[in-house]
């Protein structure tokens, strides 16, 4: 693919899953304060080619992040993913139901860390 595209495709994205995050909390910026090279070409691939990948629905996607992340119990990552599902049009109640389908095979804990993050971008977000 050309670079310009990728390059097009990656701000298009970012600003559809990431809009609502402050930028002291974006993953990127971390990564530019060390490498400010590898921090674009991350942002390039994860960004700008996995996420923006049209063979499964935005909703699906980040469905399924969510799902991931809870059951490895990443809070800080989920954070991140729960914003951008809401902002791609998934459901509080789609993500808390994802989130408790998780507990059987993450744990309850994990399940409970979770729903923690989802009320917290909820009262963030002037939603909860």
């Amino acid at each position: 693919m050309d670079p310009k595209e990728i390059a097009k495709r990656t701000g298009e994205t970012a600003k559809l899953y990431f809009s609502t995050v402050r930028d002291e909390d974006k993953p990127y910026n971390l990564w530019r304060h060390f490498d400010k090279d590898l921090a674009k070409d991350m942002s390039l691939y994860i960004t700008g080619q996995m996420y923006a990948r049209k063979k499964i629905p935005h909703t699906t996607r980040q469905l399924i992040t969510v799902a991931a992340l809870t059951v490895l119990s990443k809070p800080d990552e989920l954070k991140l993913h729960t914003h951008a599902a809401l902002n791609v049009g998934c459901t509080r109640e789609e993500i808390a139901e994802v989130i408790f389908q998780t507990s059987i095979y993450g744990g309850v804990p994990a399940a409970n860390t979770a729903l923690s993050v989802l009320k917290e971008v909820l009262e963030e977000r002037g939603e909860a």
